[in-house]
């Protein structure tokens, strides 16, 4: 099977035995990026998208090019509290009374009918707005993506007088039981492609209207 053009093949760095979970960097160019791109974003890859992957799990990167500066792009990828505003496939998100963004915080997603999913329980693990980092890991709820965790980053470029954004997202799951390892992230990766589509979509859309943020 086939991976999605947009998803960079994993590269081990050190291989070992499940006790000792093997290291995986993402080193591969993915077809949305440039050489130049990926070389400038590599120290990026390596703080933050490296994962040790065990046995029955599977790691993923996918990138997003949009045409859009990343204060737009990153005033929708913060907002822990509405993932609706541009991830496909969520009907509501729900957080508690006097909810607060910060790390450690949880919300209730409640997933549209057709996907192997009903409802997902998240929490937020990192929020930098200094680095334009966040992430968060499925802690429960009704699906099949056991101990998912997932880590965004954005990235502004600037050069000869055009402004754009890279959008890098990766995670790591486990494998269900009856599934193969290529079909886990056939399935993560076209649901994680399919958000970052939206986020450009929304965002340039910001951007050629001249409005600059999430509400």
């Amino acid at each position: 099977m086939e991976k999605p053009e947009s998803s960079i093949a994993e590269q081990e760095v050190a291989g070992t035995d499940e006790a000792n979970p093997t290291q995986h960097r993402h080193l591969n160019v993915p077809a949305e990026l440039t050489q130049d791109e990926f070389d400038e974003l590599n120290p990026s890859v390596s703080e933050f998208h490296t994962y040790r992957v065990g046995r029955g799990q599977c790691s993923s990167l996918l990138a997003q090019r949009i045409h859009a500066p990343p204060e737009t792009v990153w005033s929708f990828v913060r907002r822990f509290d509405k993932p609706q505003s541009y991830k496909h496939f969520i009907k509501s998100c729900v957080v508690e009374k006097g909810f607060q963004m910060t790390v450690g915080a949880t919300r209730d997603v409640n997933v549209i009918s057709g996907l192997p999913a009903a409802t997902s329980t998240e929490r937020l693990d990192i929020l930098d707005d200094d680095r334009l980092v966040a992430g968060f890991s499925i802690i429960g709820g009704e699906h099949r993506l056991r101990n998912y965790r997932s880590l965004t980053t954005v990235h502004g470029f600037n050069r000869d007088g055009k402004i754009w954004t890279v959008v890098l997202e990766s995670y790591l799951v486990d494998v269900p039981e009856g599934n193969t390892e290529e079909d886990t992230r056939l399935f993560a990766d076209t649901v994680v492609r399919l958000n970052l589509q939206k986020l450009a979509s929304v965002t340039e859309g910001l951007a050629r209207d001249g409005d600059g943020k999430s509400s």
